[in-house]
């Protein structure tokens, strides 16, 4: 599960950088310490670029490799900055294979989970923004143009499927914000979700969450979680006296609170990425 190793770190720097006194700081630095190597590094990279391995972890782990270095990069903390040098090899290898295969990528991936791609063009977006990568931006624009543009009543209804973690829709909606600015992403999203410019509380019901010890069904606890921070994201990105900002806020709190109180460690099932999933939603998507 290589993905949610990554994310694991994501969430031990993430926690360890705005928490810094915590009790848990101490034990999560020493583990980014024995991660962080170069020899470590240096044999992931050779992994990533042996033969057999082009779509290896594509788009989801490499994004969240990519979240992890904006981590490490604006954490202003000396083993921090030595910890991005030390996985720089690493965060470009998986800068290039995904520049290498957005501009083969003909169509979009609206599954629910992890192949999908608006989700992981949002956390590579920011990832070009905290570093400056202009041609990786240009790429992602380009995509958002052909893929995302001109996309109109998206089934919301459809969803979720049964083992979805992230929303096809949302997640769109939530890439895309990143991409227009505040008066053409509403216009946009007016053709996209048309039933939100009508919507009455409560707008979008969380995912129902029959077996927590079940990997796959787990899945809808970290649907509902990514769906209210998508949910604050599209709000964030209307402009501020956008009726609809009101509904998508609402519907973003119903589902934290469906959510929040199944992450503990439980089951494993849910429990080795849960709190990644929880961790960003309250501490915000960006670094």
């Amino acid at each position: 599960d290589w993905h949610s190793d990554v994310h694991g770190h994501w969430l031990l720097a993430r926690l360890a950088r705005l928490y810094p006194d915590a009790p848990f700081a101490r034990p999560a630095r020493a583990a980014l310490a024995r991660s962080f190597t170069p020899t470590g590094v240096a044999a992931e990279v050779a992994y990533l670029e042996g033969p057999g391995r082009a779509s290896f972890e594509r788009p989801y782990g490499l994004a969240w490799l990519l979240a992890l270095a904006a981590e490490l990069r604006v954490w202003d903390d000396a083993d921090a900055r030595a910890w991005s040098t030390t996985l720089a090899p690493l965060e470009r290898a998986a800068a290039a294979r995904l520049s290498a295969w957005l501009p083969k990528l003909a169509y979009p991936i609206r599954t629910g989970e992890h192949n999908q791609t608006a989700f992981s063009f949002g956390l590579t977006w920011d990832w070009a923004v905290i570093t400056g990568d202009t041609a990786m931006q240009a790429l992602l624009r380009e995509k958002a143009d052909a893929f995302y543009r001109r996309d109109r009543n998206c089934p919301i209804a459809f969803e979720p499927s049964g083992e979805d973690f992230l929303s096809p829709c949302l997640a769109e909606a939530d890439f895309m914000r990143r991409v227009l600015a505040p008066a053409e992403f509403a216009a946009w999203l007016k053709g996209f979700l048309p039933g939100l410019s009508r919507a009455a509380k409560p707008w979008l019901a969380p995912g129902i969450v029959t077996d927590r010890s079940d990997p796959k069904l787990a899945h809808i606890d970290g649907l509902n979680l990514s769906r209210a921070w998508m949910l604050r994201g599209i709000a964030r990105g209307l402009p501020a006296r956008d009726a609809r900002r009101a509904a998508l806020e609402s519907a973003a709190a119903a589902h934290a609170a469906a959510a929040l109180p199944a992450v503990t460690g439980e089951h494993y099932e849910g429990g080795h990425w849960l709190g990644t999933f929880a961790v960003y939603l309250l501490t915000g998507q960006r670094p």
